[in-house]
Parts: structure tokens; sequence; C-alpha cells
């Protein structure tokens, strides 16, 4: 009741993603609204030519400009905030895909890679080798104005007929009101940098301390294929680790619509593929080395995930130290693993080739290990000089991008067993990684041809990544108690990384490549439920060395309850948080210094306003309506003892 005439003046607009703002040890980027909110007139933005009209021609400044994708350039975005006192905000509807956009730099993560003034400084920021030539950098400008991502569905189509009924101008005449506006609100707590926003979060004593900023952080996914002792940290005499890492996480401009079909969950559904053809391989005839796969996060922000797990080695706070690392081989984005890897592709419908020419290493997880020690390793990626991405940490990476098309006559049942043509791609490349890998870890070379990734998974893990994440496949090998896989959205997880806060939890993405990698690689247990939360009051179960996931499993048919059963596996999360939090060294130049701002909340809405000389005659009406009653009130009151004088009646009144 209470919020009737609300909804009658406002119309909410509640599929929206923001652009927030970001801070680092040096500056802030990002977007935010002023505090109030910012509202200006709808203007329908059909080509850059129709910059003129909220930018110079238009009557009724400020305009919300409302742009579809392929407007989304940094050209027209910078005009639009060179004229903030005319645009009040950008809402970009999400469409078609332009021919190439990246809205991050040329160079990424160039400040924390293995290359400085101090190593190898002639190849420092991308002096050989520019990796993305597409980049434009609009994720790295700041906006002082809001900007919002809206999806194409009915509450657009809400917005174009409002613009169209009162805004659009017709053979030139002039506006009729009321005309269509919008107000975004998304103001952000923190400014400046790091180091301000962390010491304003400090310096609240309150007993509900309000935090200016977070940093942003997750877990890293790790597992050996022989396990050690969780809480033994520190060097393993006589012990050999070969790492295969890949990094999870994405970003675009738009945080929560990072994608990273190809930049991203391409190279961890290899390595989880490879995992799980290593299983039979390494069990049998055990290597002599021992595997980790370990899957980052963070990386895109300055290498957080990887950085951290270097720290941990350096300070005896991981379970193994650098002088334990054989060699590395990262999915990503190679020198002397090459003859392993080459002679892995023998009978597979691909070939690897090695650079012919000296230069540096492409933005890679192995760069920050090599520059705590020289270790050697291979970067495996589809180019060999600039990244072939078209679309390298933009919204527009996604299962479109990767070519994952299904007929359309499929269920979603059906899509999730079809087996496309890049599910058969990544299967080889997967094979091609377990059986370089089993090599490289001094496996029995009788065994390497027996080793081969399953093309159903990895086409399972690819629709459920990028296309419906609450999938039947996902709900089997996933735990309701998590309820990660009970998601209420079927759309893909999120692959920003988040933030790290005391209570934090591993999002989404995380728990769905734990759960995956435990039962691809980990063992089944006849374990109950209790039993698979307290293993360690079994005689033969260790907590020390394996951890415990209970499944949900199947539903069998005719039946309604599931067959749960609990997982043996080696797979563990690991802090992926940046050192320079832990030390206190905000403006660090060695570690990722970034963090996000908190807001109070985000909300965009439309409504219909009125012109300004109605809007100042309602209020002079009001301003004469109030003197008036004031008047009358004092009146009133002056002359109460005659307005309201009571006749006395007689004492000797009867009743």
């Amino acid at each position: 009741c209470c919020n009737s005439v609300a909804q009658k003046i406002y119309v909410e607009l509640n599929n929206t993603v923001p652009c927030v703002r970001l801070l680092n040890a040096t500056h802030q980027i990002g977007c935010q609204s002023s505090i109030s909110g910012d509202t200006g007139v709808i203007h329908v933005l059909e080509s850059e030519a129709d910059l003129e009209w909220p930018l110079s021609k238009g009557p009724n400044p400020p305009y919300m400009v409302l742009l579809e994708s392929s407007l989304f350039t940094k050209s027209i975005m910078m005009k639009m905030k060179n004229a903030s006192s005319r645009v009040a905000g950008v809402v970009v509807v999400q469409k078609t895909s332009p021919p190439e956009f990246s809205p991050h730099t040329t160079c990424p993560n160039e400040n924390t890679g293995v290359y400085t003034e101090t190593y190898d400084h002639n190849l420092a920021h991308c002096n050989t080798t520019v990796w993305n030539p597409r980049g434009n950098g609009l994720s790295y400008e700041e906006f002082d104005s809001p900007v919002f991502s809206l999806k194409e569905d009915n509450e657009t189509e809400v917005i174009k007929q409002c613009y169209f009924d009162h805004n659009r101008v017709v053979n030139g005449s002039g506006l009729q009101y009321p005309l269509c506006a919008m107000q975004l609100f998304s103001h952000m707590h923190a400014v400046t940098d790091t180091a301000t926003c962390m010491r304003r979060s400090s310096m609240d004593f309150s007993t509900s301390p309000v935090m200016v900023c977070d940093p942003l952080g997750g877990y890293n996914v790790c597992a050996f294929i022989r396990p050690y002792n969780s809480t033994a940290f520190g060097h393993k005499e006589n012990e050999s680790v070969v790492i295969a890492a890949a990094r999870l996480d994405s970003r675009a401009f738009f945080l929560e619509d990072s994608t990273g079909a190809e930049g991203s969950v391409s190279g961890f559904v290899t390595l989880l593929a490879a995992a799980q053809a290593l299983r039979e391989a390494t069990q049998e005839a055990p290597p002599t080395r021992n595997i980790l796969f370990a899957f980052f996060h963070g990386e895109v922000f300055d290498y957080i995930g990887s950085s951290r797990m270097v720290y941990d080695m350096k300070n005896n706070m991981f379970v193994i130290d650098l002088d334990n690392v054989h060699s590395i081989l990262e999915i990503g984005q190679v020198t002397n693993l090459v003859k392993n890897l080459q002679s892995s592709t023998a009978g597979l419908n691909f070939s690897l080739v090695e650079t012919d020419f000296s230069q540096p290493l492409p933005p890679s997880s192995f760069q920050r290990l090599l520059r705590a020690r020289a270790i050697p390793g291979i970067v495996l990626a589809d180019h060999q000089t600039d990244i072939n991405n078209r679309y390298y940490e933009s919204f527009y990476d996604n299962a479109a991008h990767l070519n994952l098309t299904y007929p359309s006559n499929l269920s979603p049942e059906e899509q999730l067993e079809f087996v496309t043509d890049t599910a058969k791609s990544l299967t080889e490349v997967a094979t091609a990684v377990a059986r370089a890998l089993f090599k490289q870890a001094g496996g029995n070379n009788s065994q390497v041809n027996k080793i081969n990734a399953d093309p159903k998974t990895v086409t399972q893990m690819l629709y459920g990544f990028l296309v419906r994440s609450n999938n039947s496949w996902f709900q089997v090998l996933g735990s309701s108690l998590r309820c990660v896989f009970c998601l209420s959205e079927p759309n893909p997880p999120q692959y920003y990384v988040g933030v790290a806060k005391s209570s934090h939890q591993a999002n989404a993405l995380t728990y769905l490549v734990q759960y995956l990698l435990a039962n691809l690689t980990g063992t089944a247990t006849n374990l109950t439920q209790s039993q698979c939360k307290k293993p360690d009051e079994l005689p033969n179960e260790s907590t020390y060395l394996y951890s415990y996931l209970w499944v949900q499993g199947v539903v069998p048919p005719n039946s309604t309850q599931r067959e749960s059963f609990c997982v043996r596996t080696a797979v563990r999360l690991v802090k992926a948080v940046s050192p320079a939090f832990d030390l206190g060294d905000y403006i660090s130049k060695e570690y990722s210094t970034w963090t996000k701002s908190q807001w109070k909340f985000i909300k965009a809405r439309i409504f219909l306003v009125a012109s300004r000389d109605l809007e100042m005659l309602t209020l002079g009406v009001g301003v004469a309506v109030l003197f008036t009653s004031l008047l009358v009130t004092y009146f009133v009151r002056t002359k109460a003892d005659v307005l309201f004088s009571s006749v006395r009646e007689p004492n000797n009144a009867a009743y």
C-alpha cells in the first residue's frame, strides 16, 4: 500500500550490471554516480553521428545515453566522459558482437611479471611484442558518471518504447513534455587509491565498522596426484614436482559480465580433462615425480593467485617449496619441455610449434614463479606472437565466440551430451597435455598411448561453464550442502575473482572446479554422510592427506532420492589473496594491490519527468499553499479565544 504511489511513478530495472570502482596502489578506475544518483533524459544512440544531440544540440540536458554494444567504443565513451555536464550516464545494451573489442590494456599485467627494469629490461612493458594490440584500455579509465549494462530483454524494450513515445524528435519538431528519464544509483565509498581506502576502513572504531573497500581475492584449487600431509609445510626431501597450471578468472568492463570462454575456460577445462586422463595411468604406474594441478584465481589482476602460492612457498606456508619444483606446464596464452610435448601429439589431429625467434613470455602465471626462481617451463597457447583472442577480457568472449553451437532441435539434456567440434579440439589438446605431463614426471613410456582425454567429459564441462550451470551433470557431481549447483539461474557462473573478506566463502566457480576435479581424480567411498564429515574418527582415513566431499549423486529410475556418496580426494582450496594485504604494504610494487569499492546500493529506474516550467509552477503553488496555511494558522491562533470561546452554563443547571 505504502509503495503504491512510487510504483505508479517509477519502473524499476532489475536486470542491470553496473561498472564499479576498483583501486590499486596508484589510482582508481571504473565508474560511480553521485551520492543521490544521477538523472537524465533518455536518448537512444543509433549511430556515432547521433552524439551531437546529447553533447551539444539537445535542449534538455543532462542526458542518459542508451546505446547498443556495437557503439560501445572508447572513442564514443571518451567523448561522453569529456562532456559530463551534458551526459548524466550511459546504459549499454548487450546485443551483437563487433568484429573485435578488448577493453583491456595492450600489455596485460606489465608491472608484475618477470620482466622489469632489473631483469631483461629490454623485454619489459611489451617493448618487443605487444601481446594485446586490440586493447583500448577502456576498463582502466575512470568515469565520474554511472555506466550500466543491460541485457537485450523486455526491460530494454520498455525503455526504448518510453523513448519513442516521449523523447524522439520527429521531423525536427520540438519535444513535448512529459519526457522519459532514467535515474542510476551506483555511488562508491572508496576514493583515490588502495592505501587511502584501507586506511579509512581501519579508522572506523564503531561496533559495526563499515569497510570502504575490500581486497580482491578468492581461493586457488590445488591437487597432487600423491598427496602430502597438509599440516607439514616447507621443503620435502627427495621430492620433485611438476606443476600443471591454468587460470580460473577473467574480467570485463562490467565485472559481473565476465565470461572468459577463450581467455580462461578453454584452458582450465583442458587441464581438468588432462587430470582425469592421468588418473588411471598414475595409479597403475606411478611416475617418479609428483604432479601438482594448480588452478589460479585472480590472475587477471596482477597474478593474485600465483603470486600468493610463490609467497607461501618462499615462507614455508605451502606443502612444498620452490626447490621442490622441477618444471611447469601452463595452459594459457613454451623451452626445454618442448620435446615431451611435441612427441605427445603423435596420432592427434594437431601439431605443436615452438617459436623460431626470441621473445618474452606472454602474460602467464609462470612469470611469477620465474620472478622467484629460475624454473624450466612451457606456456601452451594458440598464438606465436600477439594474442589471437579478438575479445580479450571482454563480455564478448563467450560461448558463441568459442563456436560452441548446438543443433536447434536439441533439448538442454541433449545439448549437454552433444560433442561439439570445440570439445573435440580441446580433447586432443588435453590428451597431449596429459601425455606430456606423464613423461615429464618420469612415467613409463609404455603407458603413454593409453592416456586419452574423454570428449564427453569435455563437452559437458564446456556446456556447464559457458551455457548452463544448472544442469543435471553438475548437479550429480555437486554438493547439496554447498548448493553451488542448485543455482536458480541457468546462466554460467561469474568469472570475476570477487573480494576476499574475513568471512569469505569461495565463489561458485571455485566450488565448481573443486568438485569437478575431486570427482574426476578422486575415489568414491562407502562412507556415510556423518562419516564423511568426520573421517578422522575412522582408522584408515585422514584429513591430513585427503579432503572428503559429500556428492549428491544420481537419481535412480522410479525414485526421488539421490544416491549420494562421499569422495576421497587430494583436492584442496588454498587462499588466493595478495601478500600485500598480509604485509600491510598497500603501495607494493611486488604484489597486487587491487581492491574493490563498497557501496550502499545499486539501482536503476525510469520515469516521466515534467517540464521545468511545470516543476517551477508546482513548486510555486506549493510554497503559496504553505504560506497561506501559515497565515491561516496564525490568524486562527490569535483569534482562538473568539473563535473557540465556550458559553458557561448556570451552576444550578440540572440534568
